[in-house]
């Protein structure tokens, strides 16, 4: 290489940084012996930062743009600047380029349920999980605080340390948030936003911020969501009974069906028999006349013996609701019916006091609602005066 070519390389420089790894968040631009030349083009694209480092000292951070890094204030040097020093400067210089695009569709979820408190079923474990997406808000903050001198951070090296956050987070909202387990699906979007907003403040100390967080599912044991689907399906059947003679008379012409089946035979048989016995009865209440069969009039009758009929099961005992209250924009409960009444007889709980029970569609007014406004209604009388003194 001739003195020309030698010298052209000493004064063209050019930084920039085009990356297609869409998981590297930091990259620091190599040059041998850290060397960056006086009169350098920097160009910083969109979605990126440049973080000038001189000394082991973080000086500047460029946002998108091209810039001429010759400026008294910019600590950098030339070779052509130290003769004696054989092109060769002794002022070492860095410079970290940082993706600030968003970093999406990245996994979060708990390892172990959650307790919760639920107003209707008690005590229960929740398991959630869901995606949220991240990205650098404070390129300097994020380059000290988490990055140091690795030439090259990924993604992977900080997701771990975010999902346990985001799962502390979670937890700690869902578990003192009060919603009830069945009305959590309808909420996830809120629970999102809280959730992300509780997260903020500890990821912005890593120069990070959260743009979206989602919750795809929250769901229970697998024993409780079996207890839940036959209480679903007790719901949907209605006349256990009806249901039960139902089943059976099915499973009878199943089995009756079956060819060369003895317990078919056997059903056949007795089906046979049944309605066998059926008309005997049916005959037996008619005679044959001129036209053909006429009834027996209703004296001359035998009366018939009273079919056995079981009880029908008793109703399942009605659900106590329980109440929540907002005041002064915070939220209380829940309550009670009999713990309601105290307070109006208390004068705590107005017919103006916005309540809220589950299933029940937004807030409403105590006095609004047919089983809160009868409390109002027997509220005991004002004694009468006290009696003269004397």
């Amino acid at each position: 290489m001739g003195i020309f070519d030698f010298l052209k390389g000493e004064f063209i420089d050019v930084i920039h940084w085009v990356d297609d790894t869409r998981d590297t968040m930091v990259w620091r631009f190599e040059r041998e012996g850290h060397e960056i030349k006086y009169g350098a083009k920097l160009t910083v694209r969109e979605g990126q930062a440049a973080v000038f480092v001189h000394e082991g000292q973080l000086a500047d951070v460029f946002t998108p743009g091209l810039y001429m890094l010759e400026t008294n204030n910019m600590p950098v040097m030339t070779t052509l600047q130290h003769w004696d020093h054989g092109f060769k400067s002794p002022f070492k210089s860095e410079i970290y380029f940082v993706d600030t695009t968003r970093f999406s569709d990245l996994k979060w979820g708990t390892k172990n349920p959650i307790i919760c408190r639920d107003p209707e079923f008690g005590p229960v474990r929740l398991r959630a999980f869901g995606t949220y997406s991240v990205r650098v808000a404070d390129p300097a903050r994020f380059l000290t605080e988490i990055v140091g001198t690795d030439g090259e951070f990924t993604m992977d090296e900080i997701s771990f340390q975010v999902r346990n956050i985001i799962v502390q987070e979670f937890s700690r909202v869902v578990a003192g948030s009060g919603i009830p387990v069945l009305d959590m699906a309808a909420n996830t979007g809120d629970l999102g936003k809280l959730v992300a907003a509780e997260i903020s403040g500890v990821i912005a100390e890593y120069g990070l911020s959260i743009p979206e967080l989602y919750i795809e599912n929250i769901s229970l044991p697998p024993a409780v969501e079996a207890a839940m689907d036959k209480r679903t399906q007790m719901g949907i059947v209605g006349d256990l009974g009806a249901y039960t003679q139902f089943s059976a008379a099915e499973a009878m012409t199943a089995a009756a069906q079956t060819p060369n089946s003895g317990m078919g035979a056997g059903l056949g048989m007795g089906m046979g028999m049944a309605m066998a016995q059926q008309m005997g009865n049916m005959a037996a209440g008619q005679q044959p006349g001129p036209w053909g069969a006429r009834p027996v009039p209703a004296a001359t009758q035998a009366p018939a013996p009273a079919a056995p009929h079981a009880a029908p099961p008793p109703p399942p005992p009605p659900v106590e609701h329980v109440w929540h209250i907002a005041e002064n924009g915070a939220t209380t409960g829940p309550y009670s019916k009999a713990r309601m009444g105290r307070m109006a007889q208390e004068g705590t709980l107005s017919r103006e006091t916005l309540v809220w029970t589950p299933g029940q569609d937004g807030w409403k007014a105590a006095g609004d609602v047919a089983e809160l406004a009868q409390l109002f209604t027997i509220l005991p009388p004002p004694p009468p005066p006290p009696p003269p003194a004397g």
